[in-house]
């Protein structure tokens, strides 16, 4: 009966790769070098784990010594974060106009960190007024130093691209939101801590104080 044949995203592993030989790299990422596939498939076979054909398009192919079930299952992992990742990531809009004053401009500063902080991208966009149309170079301008000032928090995409009376730069997250989440938890769990610290002390402290004030009532009586 025929091998049934790994689909088209799958490597071929043992016994369906076809080279005469390959490349081989060891379990632990070390270069064996050209060997006949069926040596390769007998030092696969003695260390327990499966020969997985990772580069077919190489002269000869290489492949690496590995736990396949393994593999399979950490890049499914990866897959299915990633995905989660890019579906809770939200874009938020963040307008400017070309002649802000600081104060404004430091609100909507604020408020689009905060957005790239919680793991979402930026919008960033100007919107023209009149005769504010023919000088774009003051649009790029302006959002040259949105980025600039978020460069902590997020990276521009894209330079800033005109679209009739609107100039837009999308800024995306330094950290994903998965990575967002868990730092946000982590302060929260800092602050209650050290909130629970506070009223601790501040008990003992209270506890402390009425103490030396009744010793200090018996000595006087």
């Amino acid at each position: 009966m025929r091998a049934e044949e790994p689909s088209i995203s799958e490597p071929r592993t043992n016994d369906r790769i076809r080279a005469n030989e390959v490349r081989l790299v060891g379990p632990g990422g070390e270069q064996v070098g050209v060997v006949k596939l069926e040596i390769a498939l007998r030092l696969a076979q003695e260390a327990d784990l499966d020969l997985v054909e990772v580069s077919p398009n190489s002269n000869p192919p290489v492949a690496k010594i590995m736990d396949y079930g393994k593999f399979k299952y950490e890049n499914a992992q990866k897959a299915k974060e990633a995905r989660r990742n890019q579906a809770n990531t939200v874009l938020k809009e963040v307008r400017f106009r070309l002649k802000i004053d600081d104060h404004d401009y430091e609100t909507k500063l604020k408020r689009a960190i905060g957005f790239l902080e919680s793991g979402d991208k930026v919008k960033a966009m100007i919107q023209f007024r009149g005769r504010e149309q023919s000088r774009p170079e003051l649009g790029v301008k302006l959002l040259q130093k949105f980025s600039d000032d978020v460069a902590e928090f997020g990276t521009a995409e894209n330079r800033p691209k005109q679209d009739g009376r609107n100039m837009v730069m999308i800024v995306a997250p330094v950290k994903n939101k998965s990575e967002a989440k868990a730092e946000q938890n982590a302060r929260r769990n800092q602050q209650k801590q050290a909130a629970r610290a506070a009223k601790t002390a501040g008990e003992e402290t209270g506890s402390t104080d009425s103490a030396d004030t009744t010793a200090t009532e018996t000595k006087e009586n």
